[in-house]
């Protein structure tokens, strides 16, 4: 046959069977769509810092950003310094340091989140009442003032008995407040802690439906967190995986699952010298949730590291160095945020981050540039592989690790071009390269 014949195409199926089948599938089809949209093509914040609700202020954005450039002034004064602390690679010391310092200039802080949990502890009604109140009013003159970091919000009480009455209080006069001083901000993100049932998910589902509907909100419009502490969180009783129970019982509002570190390690009796985000026992809670979130369009956090960078500079170097290593090893297992508790930390964050991606930029751009060109090379990529380039290069971009220019440059691809490869629709992914 020559090539330039055309082939014939027979069938043996009835047009019918194709349709009985795609109705047969049709509540399959809908139960994909609702349980797994996929990611949301939304800014993931590298790091969640905790503040507890009586400390936040109006400066402490801008203080913590203070602090960990003076840290890296007397400890690291300069990109070789500092990258010898790290074992950074002699290409990326200055980039990745004159990006740090830029970066605490800038932006110290991409996500804060007031506490009024075990950071806060109990207190007085009153006392906490008005930290809740404040809490609100300097969020939300943050927002009006540009002074804001990109997702803020606050860590209420858990939906236990002994506290659930005083969180929904908290929550209630902060996102009141909010609310009387112009509205919900679009960086809003809250956090339960300690759930242990899905029940408690649901509850707080329905706590934030009855807010909205008192406030004439869309549904839906208030997302949170559900942080992940206790071992009843990963195994229920029944053997099953509660945390996949916890992402469906939110009806659509969880936005994240954040590890805790110190409080899951403690429940199943690892000794307090072992509580580390690289133990054992973490990796399994962390693999369960995050392969629970998976296509929920739910975020996976990290936990902390409690090794605080102060002291003498061997100290301090020392500190940096676990933090820098556990961010690494993080990112390269997906766990693409974390938790940073003091200041000393994000010169360390944000230096695992930037070397993180600018170490395999080129690599990554080059791959996609041929996928989006469909040139070859040495590597056969398939959609679901160019989804996780151009994810890794967003993420990137979002952070401040790359630059558009320099990622247009070697990919031939707008930001447009890749959130279109990032985001694809249901089915592409199974899609032919």
């Amino acid at each position: 046959m020559g090539q330039g014949q055309q082939e014939k195409v027979a069938t043996s199926l009835a047009g019918a069977v194709s349709e009985e089948i795609s109705a047969s599938l049709a509540p399959v089809d809908a139960e994909l769509e609702r349980r797994y949209p996929g990611d949301p093509g939304t800014r993931q914040p590298v790091h969640t810092v905790y503040v507890p609700g009586d400390v936040f202020a109006a400066d402490t954005i801008r203080s913590w950003g203070d602090r960990a450039l003076a840290a890296l002034d007397e400890h690291a004064p300069d990109a070789a310094s500092f990258a010898a602390v790290l074992g950074l690679a002699d290409e990326l010391a200055e980039p990745v340091h004159a990006r740090v310092r830029a970066k605490l200039e800038r932006e110290p802080i991409e996500d804060l989140r007031v506490d009024f949990e075990d950071g806060y502890g109990n207190r007085p009604d009153a006392e906490e009442d008005e930290a809740a109140a404040r809490a609100a009013r300097l969020i939300a003159e943050a927002y009006e003032d540009g002074t804001a970091a990109p997702c803020m919000g606050i860590r209420m009480k858990c939906m236990e008995a002994p506290v659930r009455a005083r969180g929904i209080r908290t929550l209630d006069i902060f996102l009141t407040g909010l609310m009387e001083a112009g509205g919900l901000p679009g960086g809003l993100v809250l956090t339960l802690p300690k759930v242990t049932y899905a029940e408690q998910v649901t509850a707080m589902a329905r706590l934030l439906d009855a807010f909205e509907k008192t406030h004439g909100l869309e549904p839906g419009r208030i997302g949170f967190e559900i942080q992940i502490e206790t071992s009843q969180s990963i195994l229920a009783a029944d053997g099953t995986a509660t945390v996949a129970r916890m992402i469906q019982a939110a009806e659509g509002r969880a936005t994240g699952l954040h590890y805790g570190t110190f409080d899951y390690s403690a429940c199943l009796g690892v000794s307090a010298a072992h509580q580390a985000s690289d133990h054992p026992a973490a990796d399994h809670a962390k693999a369960v949730m995050q392969v629970a979130a998976a296509g929920t369009g739910v975020r996976v956090s990290d936990g902390s590291t409690n090794v605080l960078p102060i002291g003498p500079t061997e100290k301090v170097h020392a500190a940096w160095r676990l933090h820098y290593g556990l961010t690494r090893r993080a990112l390269a297992r997906a766990y693409y945020q974390g938790w940073d508790m003091h200041p000393g930390h994000i010169p360390t964050r944000y230096a695992a981050v930037f070397a993180f991606y600018r170490e395999g930029f080129e690599q990554a751009a080059a791959r996609l540039a041929r996928y989006a060109g469909r040139t070859g090379g040495d590597v056969m990529d398939e959609p679901a592989t160019a989804k996780a380039l151009s994810g890794y290069l967003l993420r990137g971009l979002d952070c401040g690790a790359l630059d558009i220019g320099e990622v247009a440059r070697l990919t031939g691809l707008t930001r447009a071009d890749l959130e279109t490869f990032a985001v694809p629709r249901r089915g592409e992914l199974t899609a032919s390269a």
